[in-house]
């Protein structure tokens, strides 16, 4: 089935490309208020990763390089080059790696708390990766995989999930929003992304060595001028990998949040890419 892109502010604006986090409550909808914030400047255009999203979707063999193809051919049919490129989470460092591939086709990337290593080798690590693929095929699995599926991503987890590392603030996570999250989540299909997802399937890279090379000069030519935002209250060790990239890139710009600013504080998100844009004029 086609993916799905929002478009937000005039047609003769300047184009960019936001993408979303991947994660068992990710869809292009976490993007609006900045996509909203932004749109007096830009054009832009929010689409949905495979396999993700606030719709149902078909079994898809969700790896790395389908994201890169996906993106790859993303980039082949909208219009362009784009005047900022903004990515959240894993989509950040697709983002980027995408950038390398098509130099020219970006002026400008921003990284909204960038992430590379999904939720179980991020906690446990990566020798642990037999057994996040036993827990990858469990969860795939016709019957039982249902079930566990429904289990681990109940109303409850997904409240204690959000607050615990998705928004910095925990009274921002109102029965509303979980409700909102929790019928994401429960899309026919979703257990296969978060599957996926969550166990590492779908790291763009391997290492910390690996993500910052991202951001060396590739061969195919050099990247646009990157931005780093860093929220505040992003966790211990997701924040060390920013952090290891901030001193890679020379800096980082703060802003408020855990792991999913552009959602939570939209518009110190958009106020954040402005400066940052402003400073490379």
């Amino acid at each position: 089935m086609p993916t799905p892109c929002d478009r937000y502010g005039p047609e003769d604006a300047p184009p960019a490309l936001l993408l979303p986090a991947l994660s068992s409550i990710a869809s292009r909808a976490e993007m609006a208020g900045l996509a909203r914030a932004l749109a007096p400047d830009y054009r832009c255009l929010v689409p949905d990763w495979p396999g993700f999203g606030d719709r149902d979707r078909a079994r898809l063999p969700l790896s790395p390089a389908l994201m890169n193809g996906f993106l790859d051919a993303l980039l082949a049919a909208l219009p362009g080059p784009f005047a900022l490129g903004i990515g959240a989470g894993h989509g950040a460092t697709y983002l980027a790696a995408a950038a390398g591939r098509h130099p020219g086709r970006f002026a400008r990337l921003v990284m909204v708390a960038p992430t590379w290593r999904g939720p179980l080798p991020t906690a446990m690590g990566a020798e642990r990766a037999p057994l996040f693929r036993r827990i990858r095929r469990a969860v795939e699995a016709p019957v039982l995989g249902h079930a566990l599926y429904r289990i681990n991503l109940s109303t409850p987890v997904i409240a204690r999930m959000m607050r615990a590392h998705v928004y910095a603030d925990p009274a921002r996570v109102t029965p509303a929003l979980v409700a909102a999250k929790r019928g994401i989540a429960r899309r026919a299909g979703g257990r296969f992304g978060t599957a996926a997802f969550v166990t590492g399937g779908l790291d763009p890279v391997e290492s910390r060595q690996a993500f910052l090379a991202l951001f060396a000069e590739p061969i195919s030519g050099p990247l646009p001028p990157v931005s780093l935002l860093r929220p505040q209250a992003a966790p211990r060790r997701s924040g060390a990998e920013m952090d290891a990239l901030a001193a890679h890139l020379g800096g980082a710009g703060s802003v408020p949040g855990a792991l999913s600013p552009h959602e939570e504080y939209p518009e110190a998100v958009a106020e954040a890419i402005r400066a940052e844009v402003g400073r490379a004029i």
